[in-house]
């Protein structure tokens, strides 16, 4: 895609933890929000994989927390990603406040797998690109 894909999100009064601001693991969630909707996006008028055996998984992640969030901030999570030689991915997200602050960055590596054969297949930017998604 050729500008950055971004969502916008509110954050919830239950999603706070004790302290009054997001609890750390919604932050996670926001990431995942972001992730699901760049590939509805990425997949544009075509099926994606809905007609093979192949689903992307996560299979690691890490949050940068910068600055806190509170009921009923408004936060844009921003993505982007990477593909590189072998048979992960990278996805980078950051979550600002609308005044640009950067609330969070969160960094992920994603596979895509064969879901008969449950193992990672190879070259995933290639089998994105034959699904039909715009990367």
């Amino acid at each position: 895609m050729s500008e950055q894909f971004s969502v916008r999100i509110k954050v919830r009064h239950y999603e706070l933890d004790t302290l009054g601001h997001l609890n750390h693991a919604v932050y996670h969630q926001y990431g995942e929000v972001a992730r699901l909707e760049w590939f509805h996006s990425a997949r544009g008028d075509g099926n994606g994989f809905d007609d093979t055996n192949m689903s992307p998984v996560l299979l690691e992640t890490r949050v940068k927390f910068r600055r806190e969030l509170r009921e009923g901030d408004t936060v844009d999570v921003t993505l982007d990603v990477t593909f590189g030689d072998g048979k992960t991915f990278e996805m980078y997200s950051e979550i600002r406040k609308l005044d640009g602050t950067v609330a969070a960055e969160i960094e992920c590596v994603v596979g895509l797998m064969d879901l008969e054969r449950r193992r990672l297949v190879r070259n995933p930017k290639e089998q994105f690109v034959d699904a039909g998604f715009s990367i």
